[in-house]
């Protein structure tokens, strides 16, 4: 039996060779950095879990071979931003479709029906994170959890120079953005 100690090299040599205890080690290793990756990027969704699992069902299928005390880490966060950021998109374009054809506008009736606290705020975030870029989106995600720059720029394929810069802008436009409908919000509300 092999012990939590084992480096994540060494558990993904045994699950290339079809270890199940060492992926389930694994999967308890990284399971909540991953959920939570997802969630940042997705929200309370529950496309976030089916992220998750889909993220964990291609380490089983197909271990990675990487090298570096990170890489594992680097790998399952590079794998799980582009499934939340797929997921995403299938997300904008249902909503899309659904809006066209009912004409609805569903975020101002969330917003409308939700009480005052701390729910209204919460609307108002997830609105605007869905109005910005995918790029801009990942970049808030992924530095919200704790990511360095050199992370974030390996995660997104971006160069690590460009990542503090990339972020200021992506933080910028969400602080305007953020501004703008809280005060419209506030203009609606008197």
């Amino acid at each position: 039996m092999l012990q939590t100690t084992v480096s994540d090299r060494e558990l993904l040599e045994a699950a290339r060779q079809g270890d199940e205890h060492a992926f389930a080690l694994l999967h308890e290793r990284y399971r909540h950095h991953v959920r939570r990756v997802a969630l940042r990027i997705l929200g309370q969704h529950e496309d976030a879990e089916d992220v998750c699992q889909e993220v964990f069902l291609r380490l089983y299928q197909r271990p990675p071979v990487l090298d570096g005390p990170q890489a594992l880490r680097l790998w399952l966060t590079r794998v799980t931003t582009n499934l939340a950021l797929n997921a995403l998109r299938a997300q904008r374009r249902a909503r899309f479709h659904w809006l066209r054809w009912f004409r609805l506008d569903w975020p101002r009736q969330q917003a409308a029906d939700a009480d005052h606290t701390g729910t209204e705020t919460a609307l108002l975030v997830r609105s605007v994170l869905e109005e910005l870029s995918e790029r801009d989106r990942a970049l808030l995600a992924l530095r919200s959890i704790g990511l360095t720059y050199d992370e974030i720029a390996q995660t997104l394929g971006l160069r690590p120079n460009s990542v503090g810069t990339l972020l200021a802008r992506a933080e910028r436009r969400f602080r305007q953005r953020y501004e703008a409908l809280a005060s419209r919000g506030k203009e609606v509300g008197s």
